[in-house]
């Protein structure tokens, strides 16, 4: 008897972790993501099983996971931001003229600088955001402009080609270790250090705060100013580096560089489960929709399906997400209501 009983809590344990596990919404984009890539590569074997096949896979994405990221945390404080692109162009040009104009400049060094130079344009969105209290829509949209005419300005007609780089720098982009590329465990870790600071500290858990109920969380005494400025700064630090490995990954850019690329991390976030409301989601689900972007778009060309229709599937996709998530909210708000009369 003794025995039993203390095997109970572990078996009961382990069974709110299965029905944790299968109940997230990340768990069910991730099941989306597997049934792509089953189905895409029994049709056609070389899009896993091929040189490249695999390491596409990893690699592609690398980027707009990184993105996706910033974005999340952001979106979570019921916020957006537009200007991530702008900003990934930005700093991937300004990467190649390091290079270009300081010779022999440490590669560890261009990196600090990507990313300073992204969290101070991050640090103009969130300071225009939370001191301004103008709706972050409207002034990242503006910033996103704004960035991208610094960049048009800046680079003219010029380009930057990997013959400018150093082969050390390009070879972050491309090699890989154990068959893993690099870019891939650099946004691997992203991930996870940004997943444990919203998990595991103050900071993080009040962005969530924030988001579910930013005037609660006013009266609170919750530094909401801070935070929402941490927040843009994080993203646009993220954004800075996604522009550097931008670089490194690709051997090229010009004033047109991550144009779109807004877009396509505010949906990942969205699909992945962070809702466009605030205060819900992971970074971890907006890594998984990331990727499931990314294969999607790699995965309908080989299946010969029309480039309308692969927008048209992307667009379903967010369409849908931002349908769940409102449905979800407002059975949690029924839910809620309910117990409250229960309890009086």
């Amino acid at each position: 008897m003794t025995a039993l009983q203390t095997r109970e809590p572990g078996s009961s344990a382990v069974t709110r972790g299965v029905r944790a596990f299968f109940g997230a919404r990340e768990t069910g984009i991730l099941l989306a993501l597997l049934v792509v890539i089953a189905v895409t590569t029994i049709i056609n074997p070389t899009f896993l099983f091929s040189p490249d096949g695999w390491r596409d896979l990893l690699l592609t994405p690398s980027i707009l996971v990184i993105v996706a990221v910033g974005q999340a945390m952001v979106i979570i404080t019921r916020s957006v931001d537009l200007s991530v692109g702008s900003v990934v162009g930005l700093t991937a040009y300004l990467t190649g003229r390091l290079f270009i104009d300081f010779p022999g400049i440490p590669i560890i060094l261009v990196f600090v600088i990507g990313l300073a130079a992204g969290a101070l344009l991050g640090l103009v969105n969130g300071a225009l955001v939370a001191f301004g209290k103008v709706p972050a829509l409207v002034i990242t949209l503006g910033t996103l402009y704004a960035y991208r005419g610094i960049n048009v300005l800046w680079t003219g007609s010029n380009r930057i080609n990997a013959s400018d780089l150093p082969s050390g720098f390009l070879s972050l982009g491309t090699n890989s270790f154990l068959s893993i590329p690099y870019l891939t465990i650099l946004a691997l870790v992203v991930v996870l250090v940004a997943g444990w600071y919203l998990r595991n500290k103050r900071g993080g858990r009040e962005l969530y705060a924030i988001g579910s109920d930013p005037a609660a969380a006013e009266l609170y005494g919750l530094k909401v100013t801070q935070r929402i400025l941490i927040a843009f700064v994080l993203c646009g630090a993220l954004a800075g580096l996604a522009g550097v490995l931008f670089a490194a990954r690709y051997g090229t850019t010009n004033s047109q560089t991550g144009t779109g690329l807004e877009l396509q991390a505010v949906g990942a976030a969205v699909i992945g489960g962070v809702a466009i409301f605030g205060g819900s989601g992971t970074v971890y689900g907006a890594a998984i929709g990331a990727v499931l972007l990314l294969t999607i778009n790699r995965a309908l060309p080989i299946l010969g399906i029309q480039d309308f229709w692969q927008q048209a599937v992307v667009g379903v996709l967010i369409i849908g997400a931002i349908v769940l998530d409102r449905v979800l909210a407002l059975r949690l708000s029924r839910r809620l209501v309910a117990q409250r009369e229960v309890d009086q």
